[in-house]
């Protein structure tokens, strides 16, 4: 019997439910299919009755459980398993060479590192995965997040549904949810994202207070002016149009 692996951050899908869901939240198929950390393979098992899928799995005892699970579809090569850590494949090329969307119950301690690299691989166009409900929020808010402002640069970020820990086997002690980016661009802008990251550097300064370590007291000022934007303001109160424009001003 396969055991979940704390280093790996395993807790797995088992609900169908909810595995259903996920499926019905994925965009129609027009691009190759590329799951993220495949499990038990219950998820994947429900994407192959519609869609061709490569599997990454990072775990080699799942690579060989999976293998022995889906004999007839490696076979016919609807499904292609890949034993690897899906980060170390982004640093050596990508996880593939077209156009692809992206799925996946993805480790909590990994997450948003693994949705920033898709975001910024221009041959990703949407991703539908699961991780920790808050997380998953600050992806996906309207405001109040340097995640969800770069996250709609690029596209349209929706929260789809949470999941209970009871969906899971071991439980986590958390809720999870699944979110989904379908991108517009090719990927978000990384000066972009450089200015976000200083904007929301110290949550509780000023938004100027921040921007000041980068800029000029009075440039910012003026271009606060411009997009009237308050003096007092902090980062969580602006709006993705607002960055924008106070970027290209500044």
């Amino acid at each position: 019997m396969v055991r979940a692996k704390k280093r790996f951050g395993q807790h797995f899908l088992i609900d169908k439910s909810y595995i259903s869901k996920i499926v019905e939240a994925m965009p129609a198929a027009k691009y190759r299919l590329v799951e993220i950390g495949s499990g038990l393979g219950d998820l994947t098992e429900e994407i192959l009755t519609k869609r061709d899928l490569i599997a990454i799995e990072v775990d080699r005892d799942l690579i060989a459980s999976l293998e022995a699970r889906f004999v007839g579809e490696i076979a016919s090569k609807r499904l292609k398993l890949i034993c690897a850590d899906a980060l170390l494949l982004w640093q050596e090329g990508g996880l593939s060479e077209v156009a692809y969307d992206l799925v996946g119950n993805l480790p909590y301690y990994i997450a948003t590192e693994i949705i920033l690299r898709a975001l910024a691989d221009p041959h990703c166009k949407s991703l539908t995965v699961m991780t920790q409900v808050e997380v998953a929020r600050k992806w996906t808010a309207e405001k109040g997040s340097a995640l969800s402002l770069l996250a709609r640069s690029v596209g349209e970020a929706q929260f789809c549904f949470e999941v209970p820990p009871e969906a899971f086997e071991p439980k986590p002690k958390v809720f999870s949810a699944v979110l989904r980016i379908v991108k517009s661009a090719e990927c978000f802008d990384l000066e972009f994202s450089r200015f976000l990251r200083g904007a929301f550097a110290q949550p509780r300064k000023t938004l100027l207070g921040n921007l000041r370590r980068r800029y000029e007291k009075t440039a910012i000022e003026d271009a606060f002016r411009h997009c009237q934007i308050a003096p007092a303001a902090r980062a969580h109160e602006l709006t993705l149009e607002q960055f924008m424009r106070l970027k290209n001003m500044l």
